[in-house]
């Protein structure tokens, strides 16, 4: 496996992980799946990287702005996301690792992630990677089912001063 920069061509792959993940309903609040164009505006072009072993697609992971305030340009919002086949092999670290890394290098000096408190895979993988929990929202929102959920607010501050 290696984590490369995902490109436009990579996206029906993209699209159907996160699909999945709409479908499970554990880790995003959105109930359709953007087209390429919507989630190419809502990311950042910076950090887009595919886990790609043997030319499938097994994850990926991007950044978002959290403000378009220029005094926090360096604060980005990370989504991993993982194909239901391929998890608890290595794959959602290995794209962590590289984001944390690529995203230091780059300049930016927060990665802030909102988490489900049910999908506690996904917290203990940012844990993994230096992330801190620094709040709890409860019952912020409904999820597709209509169950209200809450979410685990996490931080990582990468060493730039």
């Amino acid at each position: 496996m290696i984590i490369r920069e995902m490109m436009e061509t990579d996206w029906e792959a993209v699209r159907k992980i996160y699909e999945q993940a709409l479908e499970e309903g554990e880790s995003t609040f959105q109930t359709m799946c953007p087209d390429y164009e919507q989630w190419d505006n809502g990311h950042l072009k910076d950090c887009r990287y595919v886990a790609d072993k043997d030319g499938i697609i097994l994850g990926w992971a991007a950044i978002s702005a959290t403000s378009a305030r220029e005094v926090y340009k360096g604060v980005v919002e990370v989504s991993i996301y993982v194909d239901k086949e391929a998890r608890g092999q290595g794959v959602g670290s290995s794209l962590m690792e590289k984001l944390c890394l690529e995203s230091e290098t780059l300049g930016y000096w927060c990665l802030y992630a909102a988490i489900f408190a049910i999908n506690e895979s996904s917290i203990q993988l940012h844990k993994k990677y230096g992330f801190r929990e620094i709040g709890y929202r409860e019952k912020i929102a409904k999820d597709r089912f209509g169950e209200w959920q809450d979410t685990i607010l996490l931080e990582r501050r990468n060493a730039i001063r």
